[in-house]
Protein backbone atom coordinates (compact mmCIF):
# COMPACT_ATOMS: atom_id res chain seq x y z
CA UNK A 1 0.00 0.00 0.00
CA UNK A 2 1.22 2.91 -1.02
CA UNK A 3 0.72 7.02 0.73
CA UNK A 4 0.51 9.88 -0.91
CA UNK A 5 -0.05 13.16 0.14
CA UNK A 6 -1.78 15.48 -2.57
CA UNK A 7 -3.04 18.50 0.39
CA UNK A 8 -1.81 18.76 3.47
CA UNK A 9 -2.95 22.40 4.74
CA UNK A 10 -6.03 23.52 6.04
CA UNK A 11 -8.78 26.33 5.19
CA UNK A 12 -6.81 27.72 2.25
CA UNK A 13 -3.64 26.60 0.33
CA UNK A 14 -0.74 28.83 0.22
CA UNK A 15 2.54 28.32 -1.45
CA UNK A 16 3.79 25.66 0.62
CA UNK A 17 0.51 23.38 0.65
CA UNK A 18 -2.25 22.72 -1.38
CA UNK A 19 -5.96 21.84 0.77
CA UNK A 20 -6.67 18.13 1.77
CA UNK A 21 -6.32 15.32 -0.32
CA UNK A 22 -4.60 12.03 -0.15
CA UNK A 23 -4.39 8.96 -2.19
CA UNK A 24 -3.88 5.43 -1.91
CA UNK A 25 -2.56 3.07 -3.68
CA UNK A 26 -2.21 -0.58 -3.77
CA UNK A 27 0.67 -3.26 -4.49
CA UNK A 28 -1.67 -5.91 -6.40
CA UNK A 29 -3.64 -3.71 -8.38
CA UNK A 30 -3.05 -0.71 -11.25
CA UNK A 31 -5.70 1.25 -9.59
CA UNK A 32 -5.82 4.33 -6.65
CA UNK A 33 -8.70 5.88 -4.24
CA UNK A 34 -8.77 9.32 -3.34
CA UNK A 35 -9.63 10.74 0.41
CA UNK A 36 -10.99 14.06 0.36
CA UNK A 37 -10.87 16.82 -2.76
CA UNK A 38 -9.86 20.60 -2.17
CA UNK A 39 -9.71 22.68 -4.53
CA UNK A 40 -6.42 21.97 -6.67
CA UNK A 41 -6.14 18.40 -6.26
CA UNK A 42 -6.53 17.42 -10.03
CA UNK A 43 -3.31 20.10 -10.50
CA UNK A 44 -1.40 18.19 -7.46
CA UNK A 45 -2.19 14.84 -9.20
CA UNK A 46 -0.98 16.16 -12.56
CA UNK A 47 2.44 17.05 -10.97
CA UNK A 48 2.59 13.62 -9.09
CA UNK A 49 2.84 9.77 -10.32
CA UNK A 50 -0.40 9.26 -10.29
CA UNK A 51 -2.52 8.13 -13.34
CA UNK A 52 -6.29 9.84 -13.33
CA UNK A 53 -7.53 7.78 -15.67
CA UNK A 54 -6.72 4.77 -12.85
CA UNK A 55 -8.83 6.27 -10.21
CA UNK A 56 -10.99 4.06 -8.83
CA UNK A 57 -12.73 5.51 -5.50
CA UNK A 58 -13.50 8.79 -3.82
CA UNK A 59 -13.67 8.93 -0.40
CA UNK A 60 -15.36 12.25 1.17
CA UNK A 61 -14.88 13.17 5.01
CA UNK A 62 -16.86 15.68 5.23
CA UNK A 63 -18.71 18.61 2.91
CA UNK A 64 -16.36 21.22 4.17
CA UNK A 65 -14.58 23.22 0.74
CA UNK A 66 -10.97 22.70 1.68
CA UNK A 67 -12.01 18.82 1.50
CA UNK A 68 -14.44 18.87 -1.63
CA UNK A 69 -14.14 21.93 -4.17
CA UNK A 70 -11.71 20.37 -6.45
CA UNK A 71 -14.26 17.13 -6.99
CA UNK A 72 -16.62 18.46 -9.84
CA UNK A 73 -13.43 19.53 -11.41
CA UNK A 74 -11.37 16.16 -11.06
CA UNK A 75 -14.34 14.00 -11.92
CA UNK A 76 -14.48 16.29 -15.43
CA UNK A 77 -11.04 16.62 -16.59
CA UNK A 78 -11.36 12.69 -15.55
CA UNK A 79 -13.59 12.29 -18.48
CA UNK A 80 -12.19 14.47 -20.38
CA UNK A 81 -8.78 13.10 -20.66
CA UNK A 82 -9.89 9.28 -20.87
CA UNK A 83 -12.82 8.09 -23.13
CA UNK A 84 -12.41 5.14 -22.56
CA UNK A 85 -12.50 5.54 -18.30
CA UNK A 86 -13.79 3.04 -16.03
CA UNK A 87 -16.81 4.29 -13.51
CA UNK A 88 -15.91 6.06 -10.66
CA UNK A 89 -17.22 5.34 -7.04
CA UNK A 90 -17.92 8.36 -4.50
CA UNK A 91 -18.58 7.37 -1.15
CA UNK A 92 -19.37 10.49 1.45
CA UNK A 93 -22.02 12.12 3.45
CA UNK A 94 -25.67 12.65 3.48
CA UNK A 95 -25.64 15.84 1.28
CA UNK A 96 -22.93 14.84 -1.42
CA UNK A 97 -25.18 13.80 -3.85
CA UNK A 98 -27.15 16.87 -3.65
CA UNK A 99 -23.87 18.89 -4.06
CA UNK A 100 -22.88 16.72 -6.77
CA UNK A 101 -26.22 17.16 -8.79
CA UNK A 102 -26.55 20.99 -7.99
CA UNK A 103 -23.10 21.93 -9.50
CA UNK A 104 -23.60 19.65 -12.82
CA UNK A 105 -27.12 20.86 -12.95
CA UNK A 106 -25.57 24.97 -13.17
CA UNK A 107 -22.61 23.97 -15.18
CA UNK A 108 -23.14 20.86 -17.28
CA UNK A 109 -20.55 18.31 -16.97
CA UNK A 110 -20.95 15.13 -19.54
CA UNK A 111 -19.04 12.32 -17.93
CA UNK A 112 -17.83 9.53 -20.04
CA UNK A 113 -18.14 7.28 -17.56
CA UNK A 114 -20.35 5.65 -14.51
CA UNK A 115 -20.44 7.75 -11.41
CA UNK A 116 -21.70 5.52 -8.15
CA UNK A 117 -22.29 8.12 -5.09
CA UNK A 118 -22.66 6.17 -1.85
CA UNK A 119 -23.82 7.53 1.16
CA UNK A 120 -22.00 6.55 3.89
CA UNK A 121 -23.08 5.54 7.58
CA UNK A 122 -20.99 4.67 10.91
CA UNK A 123 -20.05 0.92 9.31
CA UNK A 124 -19.21 -1.13 6.61
CA UNK A 125 -18.65 1.37 3.65
CA UNK A 126 -16.97 -1.18 0.96
CA UNK A 127 -15.55 -4.57 1.17
CA UNK A 128 -13.92 -6.92 -1.62
CA UNK A 129 -11.67 -10.09 -1.35
CA UNK A 130 -8.44 -7.71 -0.93
CA UNK A 131 -9.93 -4.94 1.27
CA UNK A 132 -12.46 -3.41 3.77
CA UNK A 133 -13.41 0.08 4.73
CA UNK A 134 -15.52 1.07 7.33
CA UNK A 135 -15.94 4.74 8.65
CA UNK A 136 -17.15 6.25 12.24
CA UNK A 137 -18.98 9.45 13.09
CA UNK A 138 -16.06 11.66 14.10
CA UNK A 139 -16.26 15.20 16.36
CA UNK A 140 -16.45 18.41 14.10
CA UNK A 141 -18.73 21.37 13.42
CA UNK A 142 -20.40 19.27 10.58
CA UNK A 143 -21.08 16.02 9.81
CA UNK A 144 -17.52 14.28 9.61
CA UNK A 145 -16.25 10.92 9.54
CA UNK A 146 -12.82 8.85 9.36
CA UNK A 147 -11.92 6.07 7.54
CA UNK A 148 -10.20 2.63 8.15
CA UNK A 149 -8.73 1.15 4.94
CA UNK A 150 -8.37 -2.93 6.06
CA UNK A 151 -6.38 -5.25 3.97
CA UNK A 152 -7.74 -8.75 4.32
CA UNK A 153 -5.67 -11.36 5.94
CA UNK A 154 -3.07 -13.12 3.75
CA UNK A 155 -2.87 -16.87 3.46
CA UNK A 156 0.69 -18.11 4.93
CA UNK A 157 3.35 -19.46 2.46
CA UNK A 158 3.22 -22.94 1.04
CA UNK A 159 6.72 -24.74 2.95
CA UNK A 160 7.64 -26.59 -0.39
CA UNK A 161 10.95 -27.68 1.21
CA UNK A 162 8.81 -29.37 4.26
CA UNK A 163 6.73 -31.05 1.31
CA UNK A 164 9.66 -31.81 -0.40
CA UNK A 165 11.02 -33.58 3.12
CA UNK A 166 7.92 -35.22 3.28
CA UNK A 167 8.38 -37.27 -0.02
CA UNK A 168 5.56 -35.38 -1.76
CA UNK A 169 5.78 -35.15 -5.18
CA UNK A 170 5.24 -31.68 -6.82
CA UNK A 171 2.16 -31.28 -8.97
CA UNK A 172 -1.55 -31.12 -8.43
CA UNK A 173 -1.17 -32.22 -4.63
CA UNK A 174 0.95 -28.98 -4.15
CA UNK A 175 -1.96 -27.21 -5.00
CA UNK A 176 -4.46 -28.94 -2.29
CA UNK A 177 -1.97 -28.58 0.26
CA UNK A 178 -2.00 -24.97 -0.43
CA UNK A 179 -5.59 -24.69 -0.01
CA UNK A 180 -5.20 -26.36 3.39
CA UNK A 181 -6.88 -29.13 2.22
CA UNK A 182 -6.05 -32.83 3.49
CA UNK A 183 -4.54 -35.19 0.66
CA UNK A 184 -4.32 -38.95 0.57
CA UNK A 185 -0.63 -39.94 -1.04
CA UNK A 186 0.17 -42.76 -3.45
CA UNK A 187 1.56 -44.52 -0.25
CA UNK A 188 -1.03 -44.29 1.63
CA UNK A 189 -0.28 -41.55 3.79
CA UNK A 190 -2.64 -38.96 4.61
CA UNK A 191 -1.56 -35.54 5.40
CA UNK A 192 -3.10 -32.10 6.15
CA UNK A 193 -2.62 -28.90 4.36
CA UNK A 194 -2.20 -27.32 7.21
CA UNK A 195 1.13 -28.57 8.03
CA UNK A 196 2.54 -27.74 4.91
CA UNK A 197 1.68 -23.70 4.97
CA UNK A 198 3.16 -20.95 7.23
CA UNK A 199 1.35 -18.46 9.45
CA UNK A 200 -0.73 -16.04 7.85
CA UNK A 201 -0.14 -12.44 7.17
CA UNK A 202 -2.22 -9.70 8.95
CA UNK A 203 -3.28 -7.97 6.65
CA UNK A 204 -2.37 -4.25 7.01
CA UNK A 205 -4.57 -0.58 7.95
CA UNK A 206 -4.51 2.50 7.20
CA UNK A 207 -6.42 5.28 8.96
CA UNK A 208 -7.46 8.85 7.88
CA UNK A 209 -9.44 10.59 10.19
CA UNK A 210 -10.55 13.53 8.23
CA UNK A 211 -10.76 16.92 10.65
CA UNK A 212 -11.88 16.33 13.94
CA UNK A 213 -11.47 16.53 17.84
CA UNK A 214 -9.65 14.32 19.70
CA UNK A 215 -12.39 11.48 20.04
CA UNK A 216 -13.12 7.71 21.33
CA UNK A 217 -14.30 6.80 17.23
CA UNK A 218 -10.72 7.84 15.89
CA UNK A 219 -9.17 5.75 18.51
CA UNK A 220 -11.39 2.91 17.92
CA UNK A 221 -10.96 2.70 14.48
CA UNK A 222 -7.16 2.83 14.91
CA UNK A 223 -6.33 -0.01 17.36
CA UNK A 224 -3.22 -1.22 16.30
CA UNK A 225 -3.20 0.17 12.53
CA UNK A 226 -0.10 0.63 10.66
CA UNK A 227 -0.64 3.97 9.60
CA UNK A 228 -2.97 6.74 11.47
CA UNK A 229 -2.74 9.39 9.50
CA UNK A 230 -4.45 12.24 11.82
CA UNK A 231 -5.17 15.91 11.44
CA UNK A 232 -3.01 18.62 13.55
CA UNK A 233 -4.21 21.93 12.73
CA UNK A 234 -2.60 23.70 15.94
CA UNK A 235 0.25 23.32 18.51
CA UNK A 236 -1.08 22.41 21.77
CA UNK A 237 0.06 26.07 22.35
CA UNK A 238 -3.24 26.86 20.04
CA UNK A 239 -5.61 24.75 22.08
CA UNK A 240 -8.00 27.17 22.16
CA UNK A 241 -7.91 27.92 18.73
CA UNK A 242 -8.64 23.97 18.02
CA UNK A 243 -11.53 23.80 20.23
CA UNK A 244 -13.76 26.63 18.41
CA UNK A 245 -12.81 25.19 15.22
CA UNK A 246 -13.37 21.58 16.01
CA UNK A 247 -9.94 20.68 15.27
CA UNK A 248 -6.73 18.65 17.12
CA UNK A 249 -3.38 19.75 18.04
CA UNK A 250 -0.39 17.54 17.48
CA UNK A 251 0.08 16.70 20.97
CA UNK A 252 -3.70 15.09 20.99
CA UNK A 253 -3.14 13.13 18.09
CA UNK A 254 0.11 11.57 19.24
CA UNK A 255 -1.98 10.70 22.40
CA UNK A 256 -4.17 8.94 20.64
CA UNK A 257 -2.43 7.10 18.76
CA UNK A 258 -0.21 6.33 21.54
CA UNK A 259 -3.29 4.93 23.07
CA UNK A 260 -4.63 3.44 19.92
CA UNK A 261 -1.35 1.42 19.92
CA UNK A 262 -0.55 2.05 16.28
CA UNK A 263 2.90 1.36 14.66
CA UNK A 264 3.22 4.91 12.93
CA UNK A 265 1.46 8.17 13.19
CA UNK A 266 1.74 11.12 10.13
CA UNK A 267 0.47 14.23 10.73
CA UNK A 268 -1.35 16.56 8.28
CA UNK A 269 -4.01 19.59 8.25
CA UNK A 270 -1.61 22.15 9.45
CA UNK A 271 -2.86 25.98 9.82
CA UNK A 272 -0.83 28.17 7.65
CA UNK A 273 0.38 30.12 11.29
CA UNK A 274 3.25 27.97 11.62
CA UNK A 275 4.64 28.09 8.25
CA UNK A 276 6.74 31.13 9.03
CA UNK A 277 10.18 30.10 10.59
CA UNK A 278 10.15 33.40 12.18
CA UNK A 279 6.79 33.17 13.75
CA UNK A 280 6.46 31.94 17.65
CA UNK A 281 5.72 28.82 16.84
CA UNK A 282 7.07 26.67 13.80
CA UNK A 283 6.28 23.17 12.14
CA UNK A 284 9.21 21.91 13.73
CA UNK A 285 7.71 23.05 17.35
CA UNK A 286 4.25 20.60 15.96
CA UNK A 287 7.17 17.78 15.38
CA UNK A 288 8.67 17.99 18.77
CA UNK A 289 5.66 18.32 20.83
CA UNK A 290 3.86 15.47 18.95
CA UNK A 291 7.34 13.38 19.59
CA UNK A 292 7.84 13.77 22.99
CA UNK A 293 4.18 11.80 23.05
CA UNK A 294 4.79 9.52 20.35
CA UNK A 295 8.23 9.26 19.11
CA UNK A 296 7.10 7.97 16.09
CA UNK A 297 5.34 10.43 14.02
CA UNK A 298 6.07 11.89 11.05
CA UNK A 299 5.15 15.39 9.70
CA UNK A 300 3.49 15.18 5.89
CA UNK A 301 4.44 17.42 2.89
CA UNK A 302 2.56 18.14 -0.54
CA UNK A 303 4.19 14.94 -2.55
CA UNK A 304 5.68 12.92 0.26
CA UNK A 305 5.17 9.30 -0.67
CA UNK A 306 5.37 6.03 1.38
CA UNK A 307 4.73 2.71 1.37
CA UNK A 308 3.26 0.93 3.98
CA UNK A 309 4.74 -2.47 4.81
CA UNK A 310 3.49 -5.44 6.32
CA UNK A 311 4.82 -6.07 10.08
CA UNK A 312 7.47 -2.90 9.63
CA UNK A 313 6.92 0.90 10.93
CA UNK A 314 5.92 2.75 8.18
CA UNK A 315 7.28 6.35 9.51
CA UNK A 316 10.96 7.15 7.48
CA UNK A 317 10.34 4.94 4.36
CA UNK A 318 9.22 7.70 2.44
CA UNK A 319 10.23 7.89 -1.24
CA UNK A 320 9.80 11.94 -0.70
CA UNK A 321 10.80 12.79 3.03
CA UNK A 322 7.99 13.77 5.16
CA UNK A 323 8.49 17.64 5.89
CA UNK A 324 10.49 16.98 9.04
CA UNK A 325 12.78 19.68 10.44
Amino acid sequence: MQVTFLGTGSGAPSTRRNVSGIALGFDQRAKWWLFDCGEGTQHQILRSQLKISQLEKIFITHLHGDHLYGLIGLLASRSLRNDNAGPVELYGPSGIERYVKAVMDVSPVHLHYQLHIKIIEEGTVFEDEDFTVACRKVQHRVPAYAYAVREREKPGPFLVERAKAAGIQAGPLYAALKRGEQVSLPDGRIVEGKDFVGPAQRGRVVVISGDTEPCEAVKELAQNADLLIHESTYAFADKELAIRSGHSTAREAAQLAKEAQVKSLCLTHFSPRYENEDGDLTMSDLLEEAREVFPETALASDFASFSVKRGRNTVGETEKPCYNE
